[in-house]
C-alpha cells in the first residue's frame, strides 16, 4: 500500500516519484480519499523540486485516465487541435477551425473560458446567439465525424483530476509551475482523441509567460508530454506584447474573425491564422512544407468556403448563422469613450496585460469563474507598437453599456501606452518553432 504521506516526503526530498505512486496520488484525490490539505503540499513540494520527463509523463498520463478519454479511433482522418496559452484579443481558434476542418482535417477543439486579462475562446463562441458548448461526447464525435469540427468545453468527465486540481492550485500559491502548467494542459488536450496537436506559446506583457525564456521552457515541456504520449506536437513561440487584431470583446472578435473567413481582417491575425493552420496540415502530412499549407491555407480563406463551414458549425451548435454576417444580431453596445494621446510621438511600448485588465473592467472578462460577462462590450484599439501618434488622437475606443468603471478603465488604458520620440522596433509575431 502506498501512503500519500510517503509521497509527499519523497518528493520534498527531491526523489523522483514513481508512475504507482503518481497514479495512487491522483486516483486517491479524484475520488476524495487523499485530501485537499495533503494534495496542497504535494504541489508546493513540486513547485520546489519540480518534476523530470518520465515522471511528468506519468503525471500528465494519470490526470487524463482519471476521467473519459474520447475515442475517435472509428471517425477516419487526421485528429488535430491548436490550442493556445492565451492573450488579449486572441481570437485565433474562431477562424483558425473551421478553416483547417475545410482543409480535410479532423478539428475536435476543447476549449476554456477567459479569466484574468486574457480572453476564453468558449465566451466568444457564445456571444452568437444560441450558440451551446455544453455538447455531449457523444454529440461533439458526431459533429467531427459529419462537419470535420466541434467546438465545446470540458465536460465533467474529462481530467477530473484537473479541475479539482486547477481549483487547489489557484488559492495554494502553485499556478506559476511550468510541469503543473504543462500537465494541466495537455491531460486535457490528450484526452480529445487527437493525433496531434499544434501548440501556440505566447511570450510578452500580454502573456502568463511574459519573459521569453519561460515560453521556450513552456513549450519544450509540452511538446515532450506530447510525444511521451505518442503524439505529433509542434510548438509555435508568438507575441504578446500588444493585442491580437483590432479588437478586444467576445462579440467583437467574433466579428473580427469572420472578417478572416472572409479573406479580410488585420494582418496579425491573418497571418496567425494561415501560419497555424499550415503547421496542422503538414503534421497530418497534407502537406509536405509550411509553405505549401500557407498558399492552401490562404485560397480557402479567400474563397469564402471556411466561413461557409463556420456558418454550418454555428448552426449544428445551435447559434444562429445569420450573426456571422449581420452584425446586428450579435450582441452590442450603447456608448463610446475614446482614450486619446498625451503627446505627440511613437507607440514605444504597449502594457497588455493591462489592457485586458480594462476591458475586464467594463465587463467583457471575468475575476472569477463565477463572474458573468457582458459579450457585447469591449475595446477598439487603434494605434500600435511603432505607429506615430499626435497629441489627442484616439489610442483606444472604450464600447461600454456601464458607466461605472469607464473612467478608471480609461486612466488604465492611457497608463498601459509608452509615446517615445524615436519609431520603436516592430516586435515579430512569430519567434521559434519546437518539434
Amino acid at each position: 500500500m502506498i501512503l500519500i504521506s510517503d509521497v509527499i516526503r519523497a518528493k520534498r526530498d527531491g526523489r523522483e516519484l514513481s508512475p504507482a505512486e503518481i497514479a495512487a496520488f491522483i486516483d486517491g484525490y479524484t475520488s476524495g480519499a487523499v485530501p485537499d490539505y495533503q494534495a496542497s503540499a504535494l504541489l508546493m513540494a513540486i513547485v520546489w523540486r519540480g518534476m523530470g520527463d518520465a515522471e511528468l509523463a506519468a503525471w500528465t498520463d494519470a490526470m487524463l485516465r482519471s476521467g473519459e478519454v474520447i475515442d475517435l479511433s472509428d471517425v477516419p482522418g487526421y485528429k488535430v487541435d491548436k490550442h493556445s496559452t492565451g492573450g488579449v484579443g486572441d481570437k485565433v481558434s474562431l477562424p483558425l477551425a473551421p478553416l483547417a476542418a475545410e482543409a480535410g482535417l479532423r478539428v475536435p477543439m476543447i476549449s476554456g473560458r477567459g479569466l484574468g486579462h486574457t480572453g476564453g475562446t468558449l465566451d466568444k463562441l457564445e456571444a452568437i446567439p444560441g450558440f451551446r458548448t455544453d455538447l455531449s461526447v457523444a454529440r461533439f464525435r458526431e459533429l467531427v465525424d459529419t462537419l470535420n469540427v466541434g467546438l465545446i468545453g470540458q465536460t465533467a468527465e474529462i481530467a477530473p483530476a484537473d479541475k479539482k486540481l486547477y481549483a487547489l492550485r489557484d488559492v495554494t500559491a502553485t499556478v506559476e509551475c511550468i510541469p503543473l502548467i504543462a500537465s494541466s494542459i495537455m491531460s486535457k488536450k490528450l484526452a480529445e482523441g487527437i493525433d496531434g496537436l499544434v501548440l501556440d506559446i505566447k511570450t510578452g506583457s500580454g502573456a502568463f509567460m511574459a519573459r521569453r525564456a519561460d515560453a521556450l521552457e513552456l513549450a519544450k515541456t509540452m511538446v515532450a508530454i506530447g510525444r511521451a504520449a505518442g503524439r505529433d506536437v509542434v510548438a509555435r513561440i508568438t507575441d504578446m506584447s500588444q493585442p491580437i487584431g483590432r479588437w478586444v470583446g467576445n462579440a467583437l472578435e467574433v466579428i473580427e474573425s469572420v472578417e478572416v473567413l472572409q479573406g479580410r481582417g488585420p494582418a496579425d491575425l491573418r497571418a496567425l491564422t494561415i501560419e497555424l493552420t499550415a503547421e496542422m496540415l503538414v503534421l497530418a502530412g497534407s502537406d509536405a512544407t509550411l509553405d505549401a499549407g500557407r498558399a492552401r491555407a490562404a485560397r480557402i480563406l479567400d474563397s469564402g468556403a471556411a466561413l461557409e463551414r463556420f456558418e454550418r458549425v454555428v448552426e449544428a451548435q445551435g447559434g444562429d448563422p445569420r450573426a456571422l454576417t449581420d452584425r446586428s444580431r450579435l450582441p452590442g453596445f450603447r456608448s463610446r469613450l475614446d482614450v486619446a494621446a498625451a503627446a505627440d510621438g511613437f507607440v514605444g511600448e504597449m502594457d497588455c496585460a493591462e489592457i485586458g485588465r480594462a476591458s475586464l473592467m467594463i465587463g467583457a472578462g471575468r475575476a472569477r469563474k463565477e463572474d458573468a460577462i457582458d459579450p457585447g462590450v469591449g475595446i477598439e484599439v487603434h494605434a500600435r507598437v511603432g505607429d506615430r501618434v499626435e497629441a489627442g488622437a484616439p489610442l483606444f475606443t472604450l464600447c461600454y453599456n456601464e458607466d461605472r468603471e469607464v473612467v478608471a478603465a480609461a486612466r488604465r488604458l492611457r497608463a498601459a501606452v509608452t509615446i517615445v520620440d524615436e519609431q520603436a522596433p516592430v516586435p515579430a509575431l512569430f519567434g521559434e518553432r519546437l518539434g
